[in-house]
């Protein structure tokens, strides 16, 4: 199948509003002129959609984590320094140092080897033309349709970067969080209030350790125990997450806060609410958060480079 026709959307009204949304992200403007396109691999890759998809879905056999992974890679990449597949570098010392050791990813993001398979299997069909940093965007929209979430038109045509920034990494959102951090966080990458309470809602699947629950771990577990983040339907991309702060069973932190805080009544609870009680609601504006997190300062044009290996620059810079 086509790429234009995988990211067709069910109802052409949705499609409007999310890429409406998409050309919204103030501030996240394309550099180098060009601006990022659902049909961009159309003509020069256009079995694109399906190699990721088909990579994932044999991935998801043996390990049904993946989706919930892959997700996360994406947004770990887009909050430092935008979506330009930065977190995918290995050391190359001294010119680059990963981002894969700061404390929010450091035995804890995962998925690498299968973006090493999507990789290799692009190599394989389309040489040199498609970035790593939108094999992150496709695995997102993919993994989460996978699991019965929504599917948006994926916007591409992002370059890889060649640095890292460590410094930015440190800094990304922490399970432990206030509530004004986390907004603030958000805002700096141009991201709102509706925005942090939809693409936290990407908790509605996947697992986390233990350590790092509001319950931390019992006596008989190690900290590296895995705890389902939603443990009504772990596997499903549903609401229910939000029906899970409502009842106080957040598993992080940094999700029951968008309840709890004092602060939060004037700002995220209303929207917590919103989605617990819409499906849809919730499904509608996670994609529309997720274009705009895409479009965080992404490379394009004559900008970065198509990296032949994720994990390694193409030449020394």
């Amino acid at each position: 199948m086509a790429a234009s026709s995988c990211f067709s959307s069910p109802a052409s009204a949705l499609a409007a509003l999310l890429l409406a949304l998409a050309g919204a992200a103030l501030g996240h403007r394309p550099s180098g002129g060009s601006a990022l396109s659902s049909t961009f691999y159309d003509a020069s890759c256009p079995s694109a959609y399906d190699v990721v998809r088909r990579v994932i879905q044999n991935a998801r056999v043996s390990d049904p984590r993946i989706p919930a992974s892959l997700i996360r890679l994406h947004f770990h990449d887009c909050f430092v320094t935008g979506c330009d597949g930065s977190l995918l570098l290995d050391d190359d010392l001294p010119a680059i140092q990963t981002e894969k050791r700061v404390p929010a990813n450091n035995n804890s993001a995962r998925g690498f080897p299968v973006v090493d398979d999507i990789k290799s299997a692009l190599e394989e069909a389309c040489p040199g033309i498609v970035s790593c940093a939108d094999i992150l965007a496709l695995a997102a929209e993919i993994s989460v349709e996978l699991a019965g979430g929504p599917r948006w038109r994926v916007l591409l045509g992002r370059r890889d970067g060649t640095t890292t920034n460590v410094q930015s990494a440190r800094n990304l959102p922490n399970f432990f969080d206030p509530l004004n951090v986390l907004q603030e966080k958000f805002r700096n990458v141009n991201l709102d209030d509706t925005d942090l309470v939809a693409l936290q809602g990407a908790h509605t699947f996947g697992k986390v350790q233990c350590q790092f629950t509001q319950q931390n771990c019992t006596a008989s577990q190690s900290s590296g125990a895995l705890e389902n983040l939603d443990q009504v339907t772990p596997k499903v991309f549903d609401n229910k997450y939000y029906n899970n702060l409502l009842e106080g069973r957040a598993q992080l932190p940094s999700d029951q806060v968008m309840l709890s805080d004092p602060s939060a009544a004037a700002t995220t609870a209303p929207i917590v609410h919103r989605f617990a009680g819409n499906q849809q609601d919730f499904f509608r504006n996670f994609a529309a958060s997720m274009i705009k997190m895409g479009n965080i300062s992404p490379l394009t044009g004559k900008d970065g480079e198509i990296r032949s290996n994720c994990r390694r620059v193409n030449k020394s810079y």
